[in-house]
């Protein structure tokens, strides 16, 4: 009699309980299936979202910069993460930093500041390299992301003015919501760059046709400078006259120049004690061991803009090499200009006990 009545008792909490846990499916499924379309004022772009996602703002250290970073996330405790990063902070500036080098360091400050605001600040974190993906005109890459028991994708571009990773996290599979959702977001098309005016159409040289001390063309159509004859001889009327010294000095430092715009890069040898950040390489899955060599081009500002695996195990290049394309170096300075270097890195994998 007393095993009936507990198990009676057990029936009547089941039966009470499904209700409830069919409250909460709904509910989850209600959150996803809200959709709208956003676009952020400051932003450049549109997406689809599940409605009101959460937003947020800060700021954060990357080196010597301050990066501002805007959050825009849906999440459920069940698993799913729908999220977009938006950064800024490093300036478009071919002159300083190259779009590639530029890039590399927007998604390594990405990885800093994004996995801990779905997951504890301690969950194994792990951003694998898929394809190149320019959208739009813009530089972009797609990646595989892992954070603690969460798995999905990311797609990042780089605009003039911001960094975006568009990212999709779930516990389990669900191809139709990562697709639904990377899909969806939208950049306006790369504009052209405005070309830069050449000196012959400058203001100051269409005024300088009326000047007498501007440079006037020979009979051979030659252009002549202030108070050279005919032919390329100095005007002993000239005021010119006397600073012929001026003149091949500024030739030497043209022809200088010259050369160095022609100069290649130089040998560096081996370059991880020269490195003053060199990241450490994600351990791809199972045990892995080895060493492998890595050889590079850095740019003149210390950025690594080419990176190839040239030995070692083969399971362990791409993530030798996704790890050499974040390393930074000082720039080398040569006859005081700086110049590009080539070299070498060296990662060892050492296998898990």
């Amino acid at each position: 009699m007393q095993f009936r009545r507990s198990h009676l008792a057990l029936v009547i909490l089941l039966l009470t309980a499904l209700p409830l846990s069919a409250q909460v499916q709904k509910t989850v499924k209600a959150v996803w299936t809200d959709w709208e379309t956003i676009s952020p004022e400051g932003e450049e772009f549109t997406v689809s979202m599940p409605k009101n996602p959460t937003t947020e703002a800060t700021t954060f250290p990357y080196h010597k910069m301050e990066l501002k970073a805007r959050l825009y996330i849906a999440s459920s405790p069940a698993g799913p993460v729908l999220a977009i990063a938006s950064l800024s902070g490093i300036k478009s500036d071919p002159a300083q930093y190259t779009e590639f080098a530029r890039f590399n360091s927007y998604i390594d400050a990405f990885k800093n500041f994004f996995p801990e605001k779905v997951r504890s600040k301690d969950a194994l974190t792990k951003l694998t390299l898929v394809s190149s993906r320019p959208f739009k005109g813009y530089t972009g890459r797609s990646y595989k992301l892992t954070i603690g028991d969460l798995n999905g994708s990311v797609n990042a571009f780089v605009t003039r003015k911001r960094f975006y990773a568009i990212v999709s996290l779930n516990t389990k599979k669900d191809e139709a919501l990562e697709e639904k959702f990377l899909t969806s977001f939208q950049l306006p098309e790369r504009q052209a760059e405005p070309a830069k005016t050449t000196a012959s159409n400058s203001p100051q040289n269409e005024q300088g046709l009326n000047d007498p001390n501007a440079q006037k063309p020979d009979a051979n159509g030659r252009n002549r400078a202030p108070g050279q004859a005919e032919g390329g001889e100095l005007n002993p009327s000239s005021p010119s006259e006397g600073n012929t010294d001026s003149g091949v000095a500024a030739n030497v430092a043209g022809g200088q120049q010259q050369n160095q715009q022609k100069r290649g890069p130089i040998a560096g040898g081996m370059l991880n004690s020269k490195a003053i950040y060199l990241p450490t390489p994600e351990v791809p899955p199972g045990e892995a061991s080895g060493v492998v060599l890595v050889a590079i081009v850095i740019d003149e500002q210390g950025n690594v803009v080419e990176a190839r695996a040239v030995s070692g195990p083969q399971h362990l290049q791409a993530a030798a090499v996704n790890a050499a394309r974040l390393a930074r170096f000082s720039p080398t300075m040569l006859m005081g200009e700086p110049v590009r270097v080539t070299g070498t890195l060296s990662y060892s994998f050492v296998r898990s006990n």
